[in-house]
C-alpha cells in the first residue's frame, strides 16, 4: 500500500466537515428566509432564537473541527516520518467511520447514548493512533 492511502480518509473526513458546513449554511439561510430566526441571531454565533434544526447542524460542524484536527496532525505526522503502514490505514478509515456514524446519528435520531458511545469508541480509536504514532517514532 502506498503511503499516500492514508490521505483518503482524511479527505473524505475534510470533504464531509465541508459538506455539513454546506448543510449548515444552507438551513440557516431558510430559517431566515422562513422568517423562523431574525437576520442579527447569529451575530455571535448561535443564540436562543435559532431553531433547533439549525442549531444541530451548527453543533455537529464544530464537532468536526474538535477532535479530528488531532486525526487530521497525526496522519501528516505519519506520512513525513514516513511510518504508513497498512495498520495505520485500516484504523484511520475505522476512525472516520466512525465519525460519519457519530455525525449521522447527531443529525437523524439524535439519541444520545448512541452518539456518546460512538463518540467516545471514535476517540479511544484516536488515542491509538496517537499511541501507534509513538510507539513507532520513539
Amino acid at each position: 500500500m502506498k503511503p499516500e492511502a492514508i490521505f483518503g480518509p482524511v479527505s473524505v473526513l475534510a470533504l464531509w466537515t465541508g459538506f455539513i458546513l454546506l448543510l449548515t449554511g444552507f438551513r440557516r439561510i431558510r430559517a431566515v428566509r422562513a422568517g423562523r430566526v431574525p437576520r442579527n441571531a447569529f451575530r455571535l454565533g448561535e443564540s436562543g432564537e435559532v431553531p433547533h434544526d439549525v442549531t444541530l447542524s451548527n453543533r455537529n460542524l464544530m464537532n468536526l473541527l474538535e477532535m479530528p484536527v488531532l486525526f487530521y496532525v497525526v496522519c501528516v505526522a505519519f506520512y513525513v516520518t514516513g511510518n504508513v503502514g497498512s495498520g495505520v490505514i485500516v484504523t484511520a478509515w475505522i476512525y472516520v467511520g466512525l465519525r460519519l456514524v457519530h455525525s449521522w446519528i447527531h443529525l437523524t435520531s439524535n439519541r444520545v447514548i448512541d452518539r456518546l458511545i460512538v463518540f467516545a469508541l471514535g476517540n479511544f480509536v484516536l488515542l491509538a493512533i496517537w499511541i501507534w504514532f509513538i510507539w513507532r517514532v520513539f
